[in-house]
């Protein structure tokens, strides 16, 4: 499939197109999926403190992320590499199935160690729901809309971040946090039952292969491994644990390249490829955001913003996504690259100025100062957002011919890694420079700069990939 575009002189289409008649169910059911996924993310992320208040298992708190990404990479996967017989509606019930069957799980867990078998369950749909999201965009929409609407999904987001935290600080305030979990399992069954009549069957043409059986070991196991990395207190150890993870990540590339059993479309392990060069730079973009993971702790340690503020501070992070993908959602043609490459800009600048403004000192929670970081913060959201609806159209474009579905996927196995390895880099940037030790104001002040400093780096890459962008006829395999 070539990467042609929509001429910036045709009219581009805006989102209210979407909630016509033709499409307002496939919308509806896509969307829906999106927000379950990503209100249970902000949900959970809220009520882990009370979980581990009422039934332990503090020692293995960051796991339930940790476990929820890894199994949401096996299950963007198996949307790609499915049987012929399995179309993408009954993928969507299986993921919706899934997602309930974990919340279930997470509901009635008598322990820790039971709630993170709900949350690999959990995660596993997930993982469908979000990779059909995207597969689903050639189905349910004609190609002038593709771009919109991902511009919706990074709105659907973007609601979630102020939901979810909402809707976790209602429960967790009363210690229902079961009853949290217990609310997704009547969704999950409504979105199940709907998805055959609503979701058109998404049977095409595709090329299939056997299951990435290695690859995908591999790189679960980068990000286990990575994750052991980022929490050990001993150095060599940690350096230990980050090798085995290069060393996995190395692994999984060099048999992708010389297997025909893939995990990625043909021709994307090389970078002349011009879809490869969208896959790292989504990575990228992905891993520099991550750094928002101890933007909480840095707000309230060294500015004394409340816990319930910083939550809704870096939020903002999220609000900068979707105003930015909303701003750029009409763009088209040689324009979108400019603004892709002007958004990995932004970003990487956003976050390294984060070391001179949110990495200080303000014991006295001067005003001018938090809000200069807090532009920051947001502009860090904006800066992916104004390319990331972009770099989609781009995968779905540059897809090689039977496999658009594998690409599509591939959307969803990026953002899951890109996640996993950004918290677990941050993690180990933060904890070999001072987080812990000597930890307190000055151990937060020295982490918080390198962290921002060094994750600006990803942004800064991507930003000089993307300028490689094709504007004009290209395949993924040249």
């Amino acid at each position: 499939m070539s990467d042609s575009v929509i001429t910036p002189k045709e009219a581009a289409p805006r989102l209210s197109s979407l909630f016509s008649r033709a499409y307002l169910f496939g919308t509806l059911m896509l969307g829906g999926g999106i927000m379950l996924h990503a209100v249970e993310t902000y949900i959970t992320a809220t009520l882990m403190p009370s979980i581990v208040r009422d039934i332990g298992g503090l020692p293995l708190f960051a796991w339930a992320t940790t476990i929820y990404v890894a199994a949401s990479v096996l299950g963007s996967t198996f949307v790609a590499v499915r049987p012929k017989s399995v179309t993408l509606n009954r993928c969507y019930v299986f993921g919706a199935v899934l997602f309930g069957i974990g919340s279930l799980v997470c509901a009635i867990a008598p322990t820790m160690e039971t709630v993170l078998v709900g949350r690999a369950i959990q995660g596993l749909g997930a993982g469908f729901l979000v990779a059909l999201g995207y597969a689903f965009i050639r189905f349910v929409y004609p190609e002038p809309l593709w771009s919109t609407a991902s511009t919706l999904y990074a709105a659907v987001w973007g609601i979630a971040t102020f939901l979810g935290p909402t809707i976790g600080g209602i429960f967790a305030a009363g210690s229902a946090w079961r009853e949290a979990f217990a609310l997704l399992i009547p969704l999950s069954i409504l979105m199940a039952v709907s998805a055959p009549k609503l979701l058109p069957s998404g049977e095409a043409e595709r090329v299939t292969t056997k299951t990435p059986f290695l690859q995908i070991v591999l790189l679960v196991a980068a990000v286990v491994v990575l994750s052991f990395a980022s929490s050990v207190d001993a150095p060599a150890l940690r350096s230990l644990f980050a090798a085995s993870a290069v060393v996995a990540i190395i692994a999984a590339i060099t048999i992708e390249r010389h297997t025909e059993a893939r995990l990625l479309p043909a021709g994307t392990m090389r970078l002349t490829s011009p879809l490869a060069r969208v896959y790292l730079i989504m990575l990228m973009l992905l891993v520099t955001i991550c750094s928002d993971i101890y933007i909480p702790y840095f707000l309230q340690v060294l500015h004394g913003v409340t816990p319930l503020v910083s939550g809704y501070l870096v939020a903002l992070l999220a609000l900068g996504w979707t105003a930015a993908a909303f701003a750029t959602a009409n763009i088209r043609g040689r324009r979108a690259n400019r603004v892709i490459v002007g958004g990995a800009l932004v970003e990487a600048v956003a976050t390294a100025l984060l070391v001179v403004t949110l990495a200080r000192h303000n014991p006295a929670g001067s005003l001018p100062l938090l809000a200069i970081a807090t532009v920051f913060i947001f502009l860090m959201g904006f800066g992916i957002g104004l390319g990331w609806a972009h770099l989609v159209t781009h995968v779905l474009h540059l897809a090689p011919a039977g496999e658009t579905d594998k690409a599509s996927a591939a959307i969803t196995t990026m953002q899951a890694l890109g996640a996993a390895f950004g918290a677990a880099i941050a993690g180990i940037i933060v904890n070999t420079t001072g987080l812990v030790d000597p930890g307190g104001t000055e151990g937060a002040v020295t982490a918080a700069r390198w962290l921002y400093l060094l994750l600006a780096i990803p942004a800064a890459l991507g930003m000089l990939l993307a300028t490689t962008l094709p504007t004009g006829k290209a395949t993924s395999a040249d």
